[in-house]
């Protein structure tokens, strides 16, 4: 199987194609390269190759792009929701039209499946219930609003011939050498480290399902590997029912990995964001798939990392390990424009 694989310069991306490449998988990654200066860490065993990296806007992909590959698994987009919130026009333009060009122009190519990195951001506002893959989605945030569209109008295109499947995925954590400080695990891990006290600026009470960055590679693998009558049109939340923690809870079994790390809580938020998801769609009809994380042992795992690395607070706080401060300096710097494309001077 030849992939095309999109976002191979970010968080996510970074792990997944030595992964699949891992697999026998042949792959080919395509990136706009916001996020190249950050690299927290150099490890063979986990990227012994790196694939071959077109570098090019996903507004600006054409059919040409996508000929010759059997599957694109499509992770480029703009992350995490005070990005959204910050520029919700661009937000629209490259993760919700983007998104369906790229399945168009796949599509036209004659690629067969189209695996899409979807979010559990869309339910939203929980009712206190778990939520399933049938449940009403409720998007709160300009991402996860994105995230709705692209699967409503790509699951219009699912067919014998296109094989679509969504990709739901809990909030990520874990290692990666395009680190991200700005989801939730990481960035507690991070203050337990350089701090050793994780403040709170809310009372903790929201719901978060989370799922190792291994886990989301392991799924999207799978539905790669699956029968098209197990994937075609499917949507599947990635992640395990166990791992739905209070942020609270989250913040305590961090400290709990970090010796002498303080946790303090502060007042209810005005983010109304919390939800809780079942994940038992995904354990019983996407052949071979399970998870083998929990956010304690990707706690530990994060810990010996920086203890490997000496990590400093300098390193904690850089920006291309933050993606709104990171998008902010290219735009500060004249790097990138008002609509997100690479300037011309």
């Amino acid at each position: 199987m030849k992939v095309l694989v999109t976002g191979t310069e970010g968080y996510i991306g970074s792990r997944l194609a030595p992964f699949l490449m891992g697999k026998g998988i042949e792959v080919v990654g395509l990136d706009t390269g916001f996020y190249r200066d950050g690299i927290l860490y150099l490890d063979p065993k986990q990227m012994p190759v790196a694939p071959t990296t077109i570098f090019k806007d996903l507004r600006t992909v054409e059919p040409a792009d996508f000929k010759g590959f059997d599957a694109v698994v499509h992770l480029a987009e703009l992350s995490n929701d005070p990005l959204g919130a910050n520029k919700p026009e661009v937000t629209f333009k490259i993760n919700h039209l983007g998104s369906v060009r790229i399945a168009e122009a796949a599509r036209a190519a004659g690629v067969k499946r189209f695996v899409y990195a979807s979010s559990c951001s869309v339910y939203g506002v929980g009712t206190g219930d778990f939520l399933d893959e049938t449940s009403p989605v409720n998007p709160q945030t300009a991402y996860a609003q994105c995230k709705v569209l692209v699967e409503r109008d790509v699951q219009k295109m699912s067919s014998p011939d296109f094989c679509v499947t969504f990709l739901r995925n809990a909030t990520a954590y874990g290692a990666s050498p395009r680190m991200r400080f700005d989801i939730v695990i990481n960035d507690l891990s991070g203050l337990a480290w350089t701090r050793k006290k994780i403040a709170m600026t809310s009372d903790g009470s929201p719901w978060r399902p989370v799922v190792h960055i291994m886990d989301i590679c392991e799924s999207i693998y799978r539905t790669l590997a699956a029968p098209t009558a197990a994937v075609n049109g499917q949507i599947f939340n990635v992640g395990a029912t166990s791992e739905n923690y209070r942020v609270r809870e989250l913040a305590e079994t961090v400290a709990s990995a970090f010796p002498g790390c303080e946790v303090t809580v502060g007042q209810k938020s005005a983010d109304n964001r919390s939800y809780r998801v079942s994940f038992d769609k995904i354990a019983t009809k996407l052949p071979g798939f399970q998870c083998s994380w929990t956010a304690k042992k990707g706690a530990e795992e994060l810990r010996a990392l920086f203890e490997r690395i000496h990590m400093s607070p300098d390193t904690f706080t850089f920006r291309a390990f933050t993606r709104l401060k990171q998008l902010a300096y290219l735009t500060e710097t004249g790097q990138i424009d008002g609509e997100f494309f690479w300037s011309e001077r």
